[in-house]
């Protein structure tokens, strides 16, 4: 458990014990404890995200759609995501575009750039989950019961739920190349036309090849500027073209500049709580 503290806020992130045994799932635990509520932009990450609110205070997320309590799901390329809470406990899950569809029961086409209330998808299942993790002792018996409750319903998709295997391999190639990759490349790889990997991969994935490589590559500078690469440095470490072509990323996916997203206080939780998914965030406690 390491204690993180910002602007008089304080909360606890607990990582897992070991890694889940489900390809595509990563998931942290959270625990606010005071004195001043959280508030914080969330960053867009190549990842579903599902959070499993159980606490006695309120989690609240306000994005342009409006205000959403409790348990939620956030689709890909999310903007201007605000967190809010007090008293707040969660188990937030990552899932890989690969595995979110047959996890969730829909897909990630459906929720790109979306936060919907858990119940809306699961029913009555979100309030059993819920009431299931807050009487759960410890945050061991709580992300076993959160591994369980996935691969559950992972078990119990139809296999036509998930994406085309080509699909898989051309988002994984994007995932290592960390963008890199050129979407004709993938196409050539794929033996598909350009047109049919930019229409499948955007059924599947919610994204199109290009967007989905301008995420992953957002991903990882954001991080290099979180841990004080200068924008110039980062632009260039990351494949931009120029300095100016990496502020319109960062603006087109925050709504801010690359100078307000490196001390967004998010990148250094997002560190602490999943080690190694981006380059390391070393940033001094402000408590």
């Amino acid at each position: 458990m390491r204690p993180v503290g910002y602007d008089r806020a304080v909360f606890d992130v607990v990582p897992p014990p070991r890694r889940s045994r489900l390809p595509g799932v990563s998931m942290a635990g959270f625990r606010h404890r005071g004195p001043e509520p959280i508030r914080m932009r969330a960053v867009p990450h190549p990842a579903v995200t599902l959070s499993l609110d159980f606490s006695p205070g309120l989690l609240v997320v306000d994005d342009a759609a409006g205000r959403r309590p409790g348990s939620l799901v956030a689709g890909l390329a999310f903007r201007d995501l605000r967190v809010h809470g007090h008293g707040t406990e969660a188990v937030q899950v990552r899932l890989s575009p690969l595995v979110a569809a047959t996890v969730l029961g829909v897909s990630p086409a459906d929720l790109e750039g979306t936060v919907v209330g858990l119940d809306e998808l699961w029913g009555r299942e979100a309030a059993r989950v819920r009431e299931q993790l807050s009487h759960a002792p410890s945050w061991r018996d709580r992300f076993a019961l959160t591994e369980e409750l996935l691969a559950r319903r992972h078990a119990a998709a139809r296999p036509e739920r998930g994406p085309r295997p080509e699909v898989v391999r051309a988002w994984q190639r994007i995932a290592r190349s960390r963008g890199g990759v050129r979407v004709e490349a993938l196409a050539a790889e794929a033996g598909w036309s350009r047109q049919r990997l930019w229409a499948r991969f955007r059924s599947d994935i919610g994204l199109t090849p290009r967007r989905a490589a301008q995420l992953v590559r957002f991903h990882h500078a954001a991080h290099l500027l979180a841990g004080g690469r200068s924008p110039a440095l980062t632009a260039a470490d990351c494949g931009y073209t120029d300095q100016s072509h990496l502020h319109r990323h960062v603006r087109a996916f925050t709504g801010t500049t690359p100078a307000t997203l490196a001390g967004e206080p998010f990148l250094a939780v997002d560190d602490l709580a999943w080690p190694g998914e981006a380059p390391p965030v070393t940033r001094p406690d402000t408590r």
